[in-house]
């Protein structure tokens, strides 16, 4: 993936912090705030990417939110016994990298101002690559082997929903772009 480091996406600067914890939270994970300019711990891609270790998150304002949700989802993906031997990078499996973007995008709709459209276009901007071309019509039209994925995990139910959310409201979507 060649990223875009100055992009024009949603940084964590961007949302409300306490929710995007309070998110992480529900999935045992958590979020540890980076001071800015400082380097990232557990950071594949270096510069502005979130890192992760272990179940810790690690980000700075400047981090992109779909790089948050991103290695969030790595996590969440991962069985907890496979969870602390974590550093830096998740996985090499395609199934759990194509249940991280799928879920990834799941869970924008519970950041204030991000939503499905907004991380959408921000992964695209970014650089992921998809075969359809780009990251909506992936989840539209090519993620069944993903979905799949995370109802055997238990992470997503047979109607879509995400189990562990149903209980919460949606958070208010990037007003300028529409689902």
């Amino acid at each position: 993936m060649g990223f875009e480091a100055d992009a024009p996406v949603l940084r964590l600067r961007d949302t409300d912090i306490g929710q995007a914890r309070h998110l992480l939270g529900l999935f045992s994970l958590r979020l540890v705030e980076v001071a800015d300019g400082a380097p990232i711990p557990g950071s594949y891609w270096g510069e502005c990417e979130a890192g992760l270790i272990g179940s810790e998150v690690f980000a700075r304002a400047d981090t992109p939110l779909h790089s948050l949700l991103h290695e969030a989802c790595h996590l969440i993906v991962l069985p907890p016994e496979r969870r602390a031997a974590v550093h830096t990078d998740a996985t090499d499996s395609v199934p759990e990298e194509d249940a991280t973007c799928y879920l990834q995008l799941r869970l924008a709709d519970y950041l204030p101002g991000f939503g499905f459209a907004r991380a959408c276009a921000d992964m695209d901007a970014w650089g992921y690559s998809f075969r359809l071309g780009s990251a909506r019509a992936w989840f539209e039209r090519d993620a069944e082997d993903a979905r799949a994925f995370l109802e055997r995990a238990g992470l997503l139910a047979a109607d879509g929903t995400i189990p562990l959310m149903a209980h919460l409201p949606k958070a208010a979507p990037d007003p300028t772009l529409e689902r």
